[in-house]
């Protein structure tokens, strides 16, 4: 790493950085004076972090093994409760607003994936699962190398976007903007009496490259942010983001991905999934209830907003540090875990079913009391890079992992 990647990458990340603002004005013009990166043609990636410990066996549940049942007597989602319409699996009823991409097939669960190793650290299974590179000395986060795989060299290729920051994905040398919102991209401290975007492009008007490269993405960054606000942005096809800070987030990121912005890849946040108690029926009011209802809410919003032509060129992915115990525990929750069920939304989708092998959940197939993995988390994401995203060598960014084969998207 030269310490000019490393000053630009600190530059964007801890100037950049915005506040959230209200949005409002007219639908987003997609001509605007900047436009995607030609030399790439892939999906853009979006990649949504369910952090604390995501319950992939109440959001995917595989009814079909009585072991289930006797297991969860009480949060247990019981058959009559489920939609989809599996035999074996069926997805918890908050998810409903997302049945409609999944009875139409750009919508898929992949079930039984994780980590190489069971890891019950919150702090240490997320920065593992970002840097994604186990066994090496590798430092920086898999984002950032399938960024550098593309030749990415734009802020607008990376975006980081809400509230919450990712520790590891984007660590490394590729330019990315951390942002809690596009009409809040600002430079801090920035305004008439204290011109200082205006004075860092005096200063290094005429400086070598090397150094007024810096300076240029920032302050361009800065022009785009306020072509963006200037066009404003309402939502399209009737979309309805709930108002949480996910759905204000993957507006923003609907928002960038209609204005052919450059965008590659974008990460959002959804935290609160830690549920050592009151799990809940799967009823209203309850917190995994509502929790996913609002999760679901979210991405079928961001869905709508890209229409199903928006939606051929995008591929969503959830992630998630591990899953929960398989049994509750005595205060109608479930500790930390290990296998667990990721979602894939996309026009590139062979959505409608439940990918993987499955375990088993008696006893003998367990991992220690937990839901085995039987496919590696990376595996899973490198077959949506080769087929979705133009990455020809996936062991830049995954060492040592071979695509899955499971067939969950086409090739474009």
């Amino acid at each position: 790493m030269t310490c000019c990647e490393m000053s630009r990458r600190r530059l964007l990340r801890t100037t950049a950085l915005g506040a959230f603002a209200g949005l409002a004005g007219s639908q987003l013009d997609t001509q605007l004076a900047f436009a995607a990166d030609p030399a790439y043609s892939g999906d853009v990636l979006v990649l949504l972090s369910l952090r604390g410990g995501f319950d992939g066996l109440s959001a995917v549940v595989p009814a079909g093994d009585p072991a289930y049942y006797a297991a969860r007597p009480t949060i247990g989602v019981p058959k009559a409760q489920l939609i989809g319409g599996g035999t074996f699996f069926g997805l918890h009823p908050a998810l409903a607003p997302l049945l409609p991409y999944w009875t139409a097939g750009s919508l898929a669960a992949v079930h039984a994936v994780g980590q190489p190793a069971p890891n019950r650290s919150h702090f240490s299974a997320m920065e593992e699962l970002e840097r994604a590179a186990p066994g090496t000395s590798i430092r920086t986060g898999w984002l950032s190398r399938m960024l550098g795989s593309l030749g990415a060299n734009d802020p607008f290729d990376a975006i980081a976007m809400g509230t919450a920051r990712p520790a590891r994905l984007l660590g490394g040398p590729a330019p990315y903007l951390s942002l809690t919102s596009i009409d809040g991209l600002a430079l801090t401290g920035d305004d008439a009496a204290k011109p200082v975007a205006a004075t860092m492009a005096a200063l290094y008007q005429g400086a070598p490259a090397a150094l007024a490269q810096t300076a240029g993405q920032l302050t361009g960054a800065l022009e785009r942010g306020r072509e963006l606000r200037t066009a404003g942005y309402t939502p399209a096809n009737g979309a309805a983001y709930p108002a949480t800070e996910l759905g204000a987030a993957l507006r923003d990121v609907a928002r960038l991905i209609k204005a052919d912005a450059g965008l590659m890849t974008a990460t959002v946040d959804s935290g609160d999934w830690d549920m050592h108690e009151n799990l809940g029926i799967a009823a209203p009011g309850r917190r995994m209830h509502d929790q996913l209802s609002k999760l679901a809410a979210a991405i079928a919003a961001f869905a709508t907003d890209l229409g199903s032509e928006g939606l051929r060129r995008v591929t969503l992915v959830t992630i998630s540090e591990f899953g929960r115990r398989v049994t509750q525990n005595g205060s109608a929750g479930l500790d930390h875990g290990y296998g667990n069920a990721m979602f894939v939304l996309g026009g590139g989708v062979r959505g409608g079913q439940v990918y993987g092998t499955w375990p088993g959940l008696g006893a003998a197939q367990l991992r220690d009391g937990d839901l085995a993995v039987t496919t590696d988390y990376r595996a899973v994401i490198g077959e949506i890079l080769r087929a979705r995203c133009e990455v020809g060598d996936l062991s830049t960014v995954f060492p040592g992992v071979a695509a899955s084969s499971l067939g969950l998207v086409t090739a474009r």
